[in-house]
C-alpha cells in the first residue's frame, strides 16, 4: 500500500524478504542513500531504509554503484571433523556469490557421461551425485580458475571415490590436486532453515555448458518422491547440473541438484543438506569398496514368477 509521497519518491508499507548488502545511490537532487536493493525494475528500484520500503522511480537516480564486497577475510569459518566447513555469511547478490564461489565448483567426467561437483575442503573432497560416477572408476574434474584476469580451464586426472550411498544418490570424491592450486571451499548450511518461497541459486554444467549460473526460489522445502524428501526449486535443472550446488542467498549449500521432471520447466529438485552431512559424518560405513555390491553396480532383480502355486520342484520333492 502506498502510504505518501515526499519529491517523487514512493513510501511503500509493504515488508519484502530480500538482500541487505547495501548499495550506494546517488540522487539527481543531491542526495545520496546506502541502502539495499530489494528489486529493480525498468522504471523504478525498491529500496530497503530498514523502516521502510522506497520506491525510487530510474529518473530521480543520478548513479547507483555497489558495495564492496566483503570478502572472505571477513567470514568466521568453522571446519568440523567430518570434512566440510560452515561459516557465518551476509546476505548478499547472485552476482557476487556466483563470483566468490563458482570456482568451488567442478565439471565430473567420466567415459559414460558429465555432471558437477562441489570441494568441501582444500584438501580436495568434493561432493557429487552417485549416478554420476555410477559403474565408472575413471573419473577425471575440471576446475576453472581465475588466474589474474585470465580465466583458465584445468584437467586433474586422479580421482578416488571414497563414498558411496546409492540410496540416497550422494557420492564422495577426492581429488589429487596439482602443485599450487587450493581450491575454493564452499560451506554447508547445517541451519535446515530453508523456507518455501527462499531465494535459491544452482551453479553447474547442463548440457556441458560450463560455469552456467540460474537462479529460482524454493518452490516446496519437503517434496517426498519414493521415501525421500527433496527441495522442490524452480530453478533449471539439466542433464550436467547433477551433483552441483544448490545455494541460498547467503552463498552456502542448502542441497545437491539430481533431477528435474522430463517434459517439465521449472520442477527441479535437489537433495536437502541434512541427508549430505549425515553422509558425511558417517561415511566411513558408506566407504566405498570395488567388491561390494554397494560399489556403483546395479544388479538386476530376478525375474518374477508367472505361474502361481508352487514351484515344479517343491512338487516334484513332496512325492
Amino acid at each position: 500500500m502506498k502510504r505518501r509521497l515526499m519529491g517523487g519518491v514512493c513510501l511503500v508499507g509493504a515488508a519484502l524478504g530480500g538482500f541487505v548488502q547495501a548499495e550506494t545511490i546517488t540522487l539527481r537532487n543531491g542526495p545520496v542513500l546506502e541502502a539495499p536493493i530489494l528489486r529493480a525494475f525498468d522504471d523504478r528500484v525498491i529500496v530497503d531504509l530498514g523502516f521502510d520500503l522506497v520506491s525510487i522511480p530510474r529518473a530521480a537516480i543520478l548513479d547507483i554503484r555497489e558495495a564492496p564486497d566483503p570478502g572472505p577475510t571477513k567470514t568466521t569459518v568453522r571446519e568440523s571433523d567430518h570434512l566440510y566447513s560452515t561459516a557465518d555469511l551476509p546476505a548478499s547478490t547472485v552476482k557476487k556469490l556466483a563470483k566468490r564461489f563458482g570456482e568451488g565448483v567442478a565439471l565430473v567426467s567420466t567415459p559414460l557421461g558429465r555432471g558437477s561437483g562441489f570441494f568441501i575442503s582444500r584438501d580436495g573432497h568434493l561432493i557429487t551425485n552417485f549416478h554420476v560416477i555410477e559403474g565408472e572408476t575413471k573419473i577425471t574434474l575440471t576446475v576453472f580458475r581465475q588466474v589474474g584476469r585470465e580465466f583458465t580451464r584445468q584437467r586433474i586426472e586422479r580421482v578416488t571415490i571414497l563414498a558411496t550411498n546409492p540410496f540416497l544418490d550422494l557420492a564422495l570424491l577426492k581429488a589429487e590436486l596439482p602443485d599450487g592450486y587450493t581450491p575454493v571451499v564452499t560451506y554447508l548450511d547445517v541451519d535446515d532453515d530453508l523456507r518455501d518461497g527462499d531465494p535459491v541459486f544452482a551453479i553447474g554444467n547442463p548440457l556441458g555448458l560450463e560455469r552456467t549460473v540460474s537462479e529460482g526460489i524454493v518452490s516446496r522445502r519437503n517434496r517426498v518422491e519414493a521415501g525421500i524428501v527433496y527441495i522442490q526449486t524452480t530453478t533449471q535443472i539439466n542433464p550436467g547440473n547433477s551433483g552441483g550446488p544448490l545455494f541460498n542467498i547467503r552463498g552456502e549449500v542448502v542441497g545437491v541438484t539430481n533431477m528435474k521432471l522430463l517434459g517439465a520447466e521449472g520442477l527441479g529438485f535437489a537433495i536437502p543438506m541434512r541427508y549430505v552431512l549425515d553422509f558425511l559424518r558417517n561415511r566411513d560405513a558408506f566407504t566405498y569398496n570395488s567388491e561390494s555390491s554397494e560399489a556403483g553396480y546395479r544388479y538386476l532383480q530376478p525375474p518374477a514368477r508367472i505361474e502361481r502355486g508352487a514351484p515344479t520342484v517343491l512338487k516334484a520333492s513332496d512325492r
